[in-house]
């Protein structure tokens, strides 16, 4: 995929601003800022974020680096059975470890040594009217799609029978033109031309358009055209899964191509593999019912069902017979 991969460091770690989650947050999460004289431009680098635990009681030996903290009913009664002396500390000793921020969830009261404490080591304090669960149902995912390994791809995106195909090849070898095919079919038009593709997880890729972009295509000749409105807002997608990868090239004569669907191909973007179909352009070929086929033969393959390989097997059974019968002749 390095000549389809525009991003200049893929690899490079990601991170969002106190202020921006502030900011990005406030309303679901109902977030209040209890230490504003704190600075907001804190970095935060690791999408997880969870409760202090022992930490809470001095032991530290576990505490990882640039971690979010919640703090839920549990840690906050459990606070207000200790000192103020020793919450301070223990507190302070908890901030050292690079702490972006400290949420508070359920609109609990925070005692004013509790904002001393992660004052005096520059962490701003959030207070959420939520519950718990709530913080960490939207906080969490928030901060894994923000926080994603990232990358560019030059390419078009497209929901095919609800599989996601990533149509890549030279600039100019009809890639827009076979997706703006696929939508007047009825299928889904993710993006045209730049693909923002992030990683979930290990082995997810997610593929959206630019959002200055909104779904709009450029067909040479024609110019710039409004797939939803032409089309309707049916016909788009704000992201999809990227599935499989369709390599469109002119026709190499010279080149051998894959006959029996045997040999797999695969692409690699962002460390995660996935299936690549390279299918050569020639004057009359239908390349958008091909793309179709791509798509249901992946649903196949996904439900187990592997059509070469199973004529593969019908065949090698049906010479199983005569490859005896050669065995046993000894002449």
């Amino acid at each position: 995929m390095s000549r389809n991969d525009r991003n200049s460091n893929p690899g490079a770690a990601k991170s969002i601003s106190v202020q921006e989650i502030l900011d990005q947050k406030r309303d679901t999460l109902g977030l209040e800022l209890l230490t504003p004289g704190v600075s907001l431009d804190r970095p935060a680098s690791d999408p997880d974020v969870s409760s202090p635990g022992l930490a809470l009681a001095g032991y530290t030996a576990r505490v990882p680096e640039g971690r979010m903290w919640v703090f839920g009913e549990t840690e906050m009664t459990y606070l207000a059975t200790l000192p103020p002396e020793t919450v301070r500390e223990n507190l302070e000793r908890l901030c050292t470890f690079d702490v972006p921020a400290i949420f508070v969830s359920k609109g609990q009261r925070v005692p004013q040594d509790f904002l001393d404490a992660a004052s005096s080591q520059g962490v701003p304090v959030i207070l959420s009217h939520r519950t718990t669960k709530d913080v960490y149902q939207r906080l969490k995912p928030f901060l894994e799609a923000a926080l994603a390994p990232s990358t560019n791809l030059h390419g078009s995106l497209a929901d095919v029978y609800g599989v996601g195909l990533l149509f890549v090849g030279e600039s100019g070898v009809g890639k827009s033109e076979c997706v703006l095919d696929l939508v007047e079919r009825g299928h889904r038009l993710v993006a045209d031309d730049l693909v923002l593709a992030s990683r979930r997880g290990n082995d997810v890729l997610i593929g959206r358009g630019h959002e200055l972009q909104r779904h709009h295509m450029e067909i040479r000749g024609i110019g710039i055209i409004d797939i939803p409105t032409l089309f309707g807002v049916r016909a788009i997608r704000q992201q999809k899964r990227i599935e499989v990868v369709v390599q469109l090239e002119l026709w190499d004569g010279q080149r051998s191509y894959s006959r029996t669907g045997l040999e797999e191909d695969e692409a690699e973007i962002l460390g995660v593999r996935i299936p690549r179909v390279t299918v050569p352009l020639n004057p009359g070929k239908n390349i958008t019912v091909i793309s179709e086929v791509v798509a249901m033969n992946h649903l196949l393959k996904y439900s187990g069902v592997h059509s070469a390989q199973s004529f593969d097997q019908r065949i090698r059974d049906q010479m199983k017979p005569i490859r005896e019968y050669l065995e046993q002749d000894y002449e």
